[in-house]
């Protein structure tokens, strides 16, 4: 039950992330990226450490993946 109900937030958080016209592309895969990572932290490490940790490490994946300046 847990797991369908994360499934289902982060679903709804990419979805809803997709119609922000006015969010830049760094800024949508920051906040994707932390979404996707805090039920994939959960997930993984549990509790509430795990999945503050996985959306920092998400959204720092995300921001450094969509980075116009990065070489």
């Amino acid at each position: 039950m847990k797991t369908k109900l994360f499934a289902a937030i982060a679903a709804a958080s990419l979805m809803g992330l997709t119609g922000c016209g006015t969010m830049d592309r760094q800024t949508a895969g920051t906040v994707g990226g932390a979404a996707v990572g805090g039920v994939l932290g959960n997930q993984v490490f549990g509790g509430t450490l795990g999945t503050l940790g996985g959306a920092a490490a998400g959204g720092y994946i995300g921001n450094r993946a969509t980075d116009p300046e990065r070489k």
